[in-house]
């Protein structure tokens, strides 16, 4: 098998026709509530522009970072709890659907075909659910840094999880099905996705506070607590 099947894009054309326009179906909703959630941001804070591009540059950066993972399989991080954090899971939509876009057309990671599936897992999931536990850390009390930390890392796992689950329902194994396949998917990509989502996690606090070291009035703008 190619080295992009079992990665977190998953691989142009591996998709059956039917369940590459099922995923392209499911995302277009949530790229409409992205574009406004983006357009509302800038409206209403252009200050955020700025940083805005940033979370896009460091998105496309960590995520192309791709490491072997097994049976001729690749994992890399996300790089979408930071703009998760600081802009809210609506703004990624949009973030993630141009870096992934960008990915498939320069480094032929991903595809076209594929590209609603690898939206839903990694732009849609992935930032919702870290962007939900930061609030939830948040609300409990936690430090900052646990919620950024706990977040990235959940949201990174999220990803993969629904990846795994959108290859087992594409490709269902002879013997055990659906399920059978999602062991599968799910235990290569375990191997090597559950400590980069811990150094993902770490990573992605420092570049927090490095940000409020160094852009400090665009972040204070921004009005996290």
């Amino acid at each position: 098998m190619g080295i992009y099947i079992f990665g977190m894009h998953i691989m142009e054309g591996f998709l059956p026709i039917k369940w590459a326009g099922f995923w392209y179906i499911a995302m277009l909703p949530f790229l409409y509530m992205g574009v406004r959630g983006l357009a509302g941001s800038v409206k209403n804070n252009p200050r955020t522009i700025l940083l805005i591009a940033f979370v896009g540059a460091f998105t496309f950066v960590l995520s192309a970072l791709k490491l072997p993972s097994v049976t001729g399989s690749s994992s890399h991080a996300t790089g979408m709890g930071l703009g998760a954090i600081l802009f809210g899971p609506s703004v990624m939509i949009v973030i993630g659907l141009i870096v992934l876009l960008f990915q498939a057309v320069l480094l032929a990671h991903g595809g076209i075909t594929t590209l609603g599936a690898n939206v839903m897992s990694m732009a849609v999931i992935g930032p919702f659910v870290t962007y939900g536990v930061y609030l939830l850390l948040k609300k409990m009390g936690a430090p900052r840094w646990a919620g950024i930390f706990m977040g990235t890392a959940l949201g990174g796992l999220a990803t993969y999880l629904v990846t795994a689950i959108q290859l087992a329902l594409a490709h269902p194994s002879d013997i055990g099905g659906f399920y059978a396949s999602w062991v599968k998917f799910t235990g290569i990509f375990a191997i090597t996705q559950v400590p980069i989502a811990v150094v993902e996690g770490i990573l992605t606090v420092m570049v927090f506070n490095l940000l409020m070291s160094y852009s400090k009035q665009e972040m204070e703008s921004l009005n996290l607590s």
